[in-house]
């Protein structure tokens, strides 16, 4: 091996190493200083996206957008040979376009968004009535970035139909989302993946939170801000508003234009997590946290928000309903919807609520592993029955409220997204309720417990062999029995996660953890499936929704 030569003892010499050490310094300092400068420019960015955002969810930036809108449409042709468009008036859906014209005839209005290199996206336009000579609309589907041809088809009712083209380059994303998600399965050609867009409900960010949309090709097709957190899920009412959660603090109805028409603050008692829905009155219930307790429960309460005064109130204290059982857990757990909170305890971990048309209510329980239903929420909550592995409640006054199992099954471990279904076929007293059973046992408020009472269960966070489950049961009230009647397995994902039985016989999986989305046949085939980049840790969930009677007919 040849020898570095070694530098003579001379001045001029050592003057020469100590300037090249110096400057190797320097050097370093520079490139320190690069990345520190960097590093704030991105902070910088990211403030002042969050800044921008919070105008956004305020009713004076709605209004000024609203009337900046109406006085621009006021000066424009918008006639269908000269059709007025906007880029995201109200700041809530980055690449989508405000799109207003009138027409001589009546007619209907669908759209084809082309860019090159993706997939074409083709809907039916949402108007009050099927031809109209007035329309307005927010079209969706444009690509970030590209030159998007907009193909729209005008349709009267004599079938007799007209084009026009606009082109458009699609705005450039708040966020750093996939455009075009990996394909981690392909669908075979011909095959029915619906006409839904899959919401992406919870890829929790550091930076910035969206809620994204995606169409069954995989390719984004709305990118919508939130404060932060996430949004769980999507419920429209019957004043067309779609109603979602923008912050642990923050509840927002959007009309079909895109402008935030409520935006309700929870106050200072409360926090929203996980879950909500909406009753016969049009109110949201939803799952809460209550602030400032003495015992730092945590994700153990339900409330109502009036969505007509933003009045809220509380419905149900679940540490009150099982008091006993709460007693006996260990003072442990986290905030999901508070990350800097310490020393909670997060006893129960409800994660969904379902409300039922007699005024009951079903709940998921992550942290017992128990689906719980509650009659008269809304008056005089009282337990109906539970359903899982009742060994977790031995020795509480609630042992005894357990459903009776019929068949030979594991019970579920860390269950989520529970759905409550009817069907015709079934007799009264009978429901069929499905999940994505995650089939993890863990509980850090009863490290005592010993899970592998549950055959198949995994207690292992990661793990190469575990596997969870779309599961479905029926439930018998009158029998006071569950059994089960559909299982498969999917990804393995711990905590969060998703499934849903969608309109096309398919059912949609999100292995929240593995950032893997995909939809099933009901035998358990894997048919197609998506990976998306993971911002911190999970997506909390996927729900895929044809948006009908919103943004499309």
């Amino acid at each position: 091996m040849k020898k570095l030569a070694i530098l003579p003892n001379h001045p001029r010499a050592r003057r020469w190493s100590a300037a090249l050490i110096a400057s190797a310094i320097a050097l370093g300092a520079c490139l320190l200083s690069y990345d520190n400068v960097e590093a704030q420019i991105r902070q910088n960015r990211i403030e002042r996206l969050n800044a921008r955002i919070e105008n956004v969810y305020t009713a004076d930036y709605q209004d000024m957008a609203d009337d900046n809108l109406k006085a621009e449409k006021s000066q424009a042709a918008a006639t269908e040979d000269d059709i007025f468009v906007k880029e995201n008036p109200y700041g809530t859906n980055t690449t989508s376009l405000y799109v207003y014209f009138t027409t001589d005839d009546a007619v209907s209005v669908s759209y084809t968004v082309h860019a090159d290199g993706y997939a074409d996206f083709t809907r039916t336009a949402y108007q009050e009535s099927q031809y109209q000579r007035t329309h307005e609309f927010q079209l969706l589907g444009l690509i970030p970035g590209k030159t998007n041809t907009i193909t729209l088809t005008l349709t009267n009712a004599d079938g007799d139909a007209r084009t026009h083209t606009i082109t458009h380059r699609g705005a450039s994303l708040l966020g750093n989302e996939e455009v075009q998600l990996e394909s981690t399965k392909t669908a075979e050609t011909g095959e029915n993946l619906g006409d839904g867009l899959y919401a992406i409900l919870g890829n929790d960010s550091d930076e910035q939170d969206f809620m994204f949309y995606y169409d069954t090709n995989g390719v984004l097709r709305g990118e919508i801000p939130v404060l932060y957190y996430r949004s769980h899920r999507l419920l429209f009412d019957d004043d067309g508003l779609m109603w979602f959660s923008a912050s642990t603090k923050h509840m927002v109805g959007m009309n079909r234009l895109g402008k935030l028409e409520k935006i309700y603050n929870l106050g200072s008692d409360y926090i929203l997590h996980h879950d909500y829905a909406l009753d016969d009155d049009g109110n949201i219930v939803m799952l809460a946290t209550e602030l400032n307790r003495s015992d730092n429960a945590v994700q153990d309460q339900v409330i109502k928000l009036d969505t007509t005064t933003g009045e809220v109130t509380g419905l149900l204290d679940f540490g009150e309903m099982f008091a006993d059982y709460k007693a006996s857990s260990t003072h442990a757990g986290t905030n999901e919807s508070d990350s800097n909170a310490k020393n909670r305890w997060d006893w129960l971990h409800c994660n969904t609520i379902q409300l039922l048309e007699d005024g009951s209510a079903l709940f998921s329980a992550r942290e017992t592993s128990t689906i719980i239903k509650v009659n008269d929420l809304e008056s005089k909550p009282t337990l109906a029955y539970m359903i899982g592995e009742a060994s977790v409640w031995a020795g509480t006054d609630e042992a005894d409220s357990f459903l009776t199992k019929s068949g030979s099954f594991p019970d579920t471990g860390g269950q989520h997204s529970i759905t409550y279904v009817t069907d015709d076929s079934l007799s009264d007293g009978q429901y069929y309720l499905y999940m994505f059973n995650n089939n993890f046992g863990t509980a850090l408020t009863r490290p005592e417990f010993d899970w592998s009472v549950i055959d198949g269960i995994s207690t292992e966070f990661s793990s190469d062999t575990a596997r969870s489950q779309y599961r479905k049961y029926l439930v018998d009230e009158n029998a006071g029995t569950y059994s089960e009647v559909s299982s498969f397995d999917v990804p393995y994902s711990p905590y969060v996660s998703s499934a849903q039985e969608l309109d096309n016989g398919n059912i949609l999986i999100d292995s929240g953890m593995k950032g893997l989305f995909g939809q099933y046949s009901s035998d358990g085939t894997l048919l197609s499936e998506f990976r998306m980049t993971l911002n911190t840790s999970y997506i909390y969930r996927v729900y895929s929704y044809d948006f009908q009677g919103f943004y499309f007919a």
